[in-house]
């Protein structure tokens, strides 16, 4: 088709994209919300320049790829990184902390599976699940944007360095070299294999069930029996966290005396890993959103727990406020 009659069929030729530019604007930003507003900069700047598009030097989704980049990379100037409580310092070592949130950090946020559609359909095996884990995205934040952005174009989506170099108008070498960089910074940012590889659904599923069962039933012990020896335990907006199974449970014991007992949970998934929004109970006898939950299990159990309150996080994944 000549790039004559492309704007003949810009959309269709275009929406089929939307759903993995938005993984990859998020994986850039670690913002749900961010990412889903440069996707449509992106497909503006595309059909403004649509007259332009010559298929002969590249493919729709590579030419997309490219002002995706650009919009990514000019959204990011001047911005600080996304973190997470444990990017920023130590754990802490008491569980009565005050719960006090920074409102000022720019946290990371998690993405919802839903929005990646139907796992069968192409566009979301286009974006492969393991690459969404929240302990990957949170190690990219720590990268410049520009590595980032290289490290994502040719690890993730298996573009040719040729293709990011004309992507980035730089050199092959100059990619590759950047790439080699971004290697070492995630290995520096300590990210670990065991929560960025999906493990077996079947196993991840009875790990979190018995979690589940556990914190409805405010069963700490058996709670902690679920945890890993070095368990991590964080909660944005509030900038602590906790590291090892006997002060994760020392703050769970915390939470139920604030709270009360009598939770209950709703499943969902985020970044390709289970999740659950946590209703607490209120005194007139309904359930009201606490939190968002997101888990990394490692053989047989629950290894990571972010726990996320935050209004925007819960628009994204569209939670009701109450149960009945």
């Amino acid at each position: 088709m000549s790039s004559t009659n492309f704007p003949l069929d810009f959309e269709s030729r275009t929406e089929p994209h939307r759903r993995e530019l938005v993984a990859y604007c998020y994986r850039m930003l670690g913002s749900v919300h961010e990412a889903e507003d440069l996707v449509q900069e992106t497909l503006l700047r595309a059909w403004k320049a649509r007259e332009r598009y010559d298929e002969r030097k590249a493919s729709v989704r590579t030419w997309l790829y490219r002002i995706a980049t650009n919009v990514c990379l000019t959204a990011l100037e001047g911005k600080a990184r996304r973190p997470l409580p444990s990017g920023l310092g130590a754990p802490s070592i008491d569980p009565d902390t005050p719960l006090l949130p920074a409102f000022d950090i720019p946290w990371l946020q998690p993405f919802p599976d839903a929005r990646l559609g139907d796992t069968g359909d192409p566009a979301s095996r286009a974006v492969k699940r393991g690459s969404m884990r929240l302990a990957l995205i949170a190690a990219m934040q720590v990268l410049p944007p520009r590595q980032r952005a290289i490290w994502a174009l040719r690890e993730l989506l298996e573009f040719s360095a040729a293709e990011v170099a004309e992507q980035l108008d730089a050199s092959v070498a100059s990619v590759n070299s950047a790439l080699q960089r971004a290697r070492a910074g995630l290995a520096a940012a300590g990210l670990v294999e065991d929560e960025i590889v999906q493990p077996d659904d079947r196993a991840v599923h009875e790990t979190v069930e018995a979690y589940v069962r556990a914190f409805e039933a405010a069963d700490v012990d058996t709670l902690v029996g679920l945890l890993t020896e070095d368990a991590i335990l964080e909660m944005p907006p509030v900038p602590l966290w906790y590291l090892g199974r006997d002060d994760y449970g020392s703050f769970i014991r915390r939470v139920f005396s604030m709270r009360g007992m009598g939770w209950r949970m709703v499943s969902t998934s985020a970044n390709g890993q289970p999740a659950v929004a946590a209703y607490a109970p209120d005194p007139d006898g309904g359930h009201r959103l606490h939190t968002l939950q997101v888990f990394a299990v490692r053989q047989g159990k629950i290894a990571h727990t972010v726990v996320f309150q935050d209004p925007a996080v819960f628009a994204a994944f569209d939670l009701p406020g109450v149960l009945g």
